[in-house]
């Protein structure tokens, strides 16, 4: 058995601006956070044009954050990370030895009792978020799979294969600000659209769960080199449960986060931990140009043009 991977990660952002910006602060969650199956070992951050400022520390969630302030005027701005990251293999999980799904919600209900530092820290994770609304409808989408008595991984499993089932993947469908009840009804969307689905229906009946933003190892068609660019940023859900702790379910591809999943950070949703974002004065029009490219070590890095 593989117990570890190491990978060369690009995450390049490029921005064109319309006008030139005179002033700009900007947030950028680039850096892999070191955890139990995953330590970062090399990391280096360009940025052109070179910032006035720039502070490196963590965000609320303990996520690695780099704040970066430009106070003359640009035309453009490029950021690229450039990581070397390893991942562990994870121990194996016994999906039915967790407790039944209603136990751990009375848990995350308010009691008016002290409660545990770990289960304080989950309770954050309970309530909605900037993109994650707590609505009927997603409480009901996920009915069948939280039967009475279920374990709760098991029905956490339950649902991440149903949205998997039911749902297309069609990078046209959905925009960042695409409101989750049109992405369940017209059963289309990306990654983040279905890493958010699954998190409202998870806290809308009551379970804590986290948006995880990373990479995905994706493979070059047999025989074909591996293309810069070729890759994404992805996201998957994290739910905590009181035995197990913090288990990973990635509904884009109904499976379990292992060798090929790359963390960068956690939080709430997408706004939590959106990879570079900021507030700028003048700039016009503007979309960014961003490329991924997930490389294995053992593998050469292409050349970034």
């Amino acid at each position: 058995m593989t117990r570890s991977r190491a990978y060369q990660v690009l995450h390049d952002t490029h921005y064109r601006y319309s006008a030139p910006v005179s002033l700009a602060q900007q947030l950028a969650h680039l850096w892999p956070r070191d955890y139990l199956w995953q330590r970062c070992l090399d990391r280096h951050l360009t940025v052109t044009p070179h910032p006035c400022q720039r502070l490196d520390g963590l965000d609320v969630f303990g996520n690695p954050l780099t704040r970066l302030a430009f106070e003359r005027p640009h035309e453009q701005l490029r950021v690229i990370a450039s990581l070397r990251v390893e991942v562990l293999a994870r121990e194996g999980l016994q999906l039915e030895d967790s407790p039944p799904w209603e136990e751990v919600v009375a848990a995350l209900s308010y009691s008016g009792q002290a409660v545990p530092d770990e289960l304080l820290e989950a309770m954050r994770y309970r309530f909605q978020s900037p993109y994650v609304h707590l609505k009927r409808a997603f409480a009901s989408y996920a009915a069948d799979c939280f039967t009475p008595g279920r374990p709760l991984l098991l029905a956490v499993q339950a649902l991440m294969q149903k949205i998997f089932r039911e749902f297309t993947f069609d990078a046209a469908a959905t925009q960042v600000a695409t409101p989750l009840l049109q992405v369940l009804e017209e059963r289309r969307g990306v990654c983040q659209d279905f890493a958010h689905l699954m998190l409202a229906c998870l806290r809308s009946r009551g379970v804590a769960a986290r948006y995880v933003s990373g990479y995905l190892l994706t493979q070059p068609p047999p025989g074909q080199p591996r293309l810069i660019g070729a890759d994404a940023s992805h996201a998957w859900v994290s739910v905590h449960c009181p035995r197990q702790g913090w288990v990973d379910f990635d509904p884009t591809n109904n499976l379990l986060p292992a060798l090929e999943h790359i963390s960068l950070g956690w939080g709430r949703d997408f706004a939590d931990v959106s990879p570079l974002r900021g507030v700028i004065l003048g700039g016009g029009s503007h979309d960014p140009d961003v490329r991924v490219t997930v490389t294995p070590l053992n593998e050469p890095l292409p050349a970034v043009g």
